[in-house]
């Protein structure tokens, strides 16, 4: 049987987006502070890695005395390994960092990505195009913590549309989240100030007859979210009753 002959191509790299800066050298040999280890599976053993183009092995043991070891460097993000320079490639792709802090450039996937990419903002556009004027203030009140009560119509649809643009996929989410039309109601309460937040996340009831303390917003988590969990839950469903009744909300 025929063997097929392996094609060698120039390859180029990139830094993942988060962690992109204008030059980055990437270590090229195994240290104490920076472990370049790979694990070899029919072994069971963690191989030592060093980049050395005048070698004909990345791994330190199948390399004789005489190395020499260049630097590795992305410039403006990206690096591009000429196909003759097998070593590094290589290197690349047994190195630590490989999906971590860099990548290969695959032109077809990223098309791809950016592709589903469009599509989702084409269907968030259109569905944003398509909402009623309540079903958007409600979402301008979670996304944004606005009072739509100050805001135009024109200024509503606006904000939903650039969101949906730049969200899409958080977007499309918020369509079905079933605590978006209760958090909409609990920023209401807040604008109105039936509910006020006072010191380390406390929320207050601020109504003529009740000043008392409904919950504590623990540090990080989203205050709209834990207050409409409460009111959602059997020890606030009359809370909820109370505040709706006092509320200028229609009330279905």
């Amino acid at each position: 049987m025929k063997k097929t002959k392996q094609k060698f191509v120039d390859k180029t790299y990139k830094l993942k987006r988060e962690a992109a800066p204008l030059s980055f050298i990437l270590p090229t040999r195994h240290t104490k502070r920076f472990p370049l280890l790979h694990f070899d599976e029919q072994t069971g053993v963690n191989r030592e890695l060093r980049y050395a183009r005048n070698q004909k092995s990345v791994f330190v043991d199948e390399q004789d005395g005489n190395v020499l070891v260049e630097p590795v460097i992305f410039e403006d993000g990206f690096l591009m390994v000429r196909k003759n320079n097998q070593m590094l490639q290589q290197f690349l792709q047994y190195h630590p960092l490989n999906g971590l802090k860099f990548e290969e450039v695959d032109k077809e996937k990223d098309a791809s990505e950016e592709l589903e990419l469009l599509n989702l903002e084409v269907d968030a556009l259109a569905e944003a195009q398509d909402l009623d004027i309540s079903k958007a203030e409600s979402l301008v009140k979670v996304i944004y913590g606005r009072d739509t009560s100050k805001m135009t119509s024109a200024e509503i649809k606006r904000d939903i549309l650039v969101y949906a643009r730049q969200e899409p996929e958080e977007f499309l989410n918020l369509l079905d989240d079933t605590m978006v039309d209760i958090q909409s109601k609990v920023q209401t309460f807040f604008d109105e100030g039936l509910l006020v937040e006072k010191k380390k996340g406390a929320i207050h009831f601020d109504t003529a007859k009740n000043k008392k303390r409904m919950v504590v917003v623990p540090n990080g988590e989203d205050k709209l979210f834990i207050v409409a969990s409460f009111l959602q839950s059997d020890e606030g469903i009359e809370a909820l009753k109370m505040l709706e009744k006092i509320s200028e909300i229609d009330v279905e």
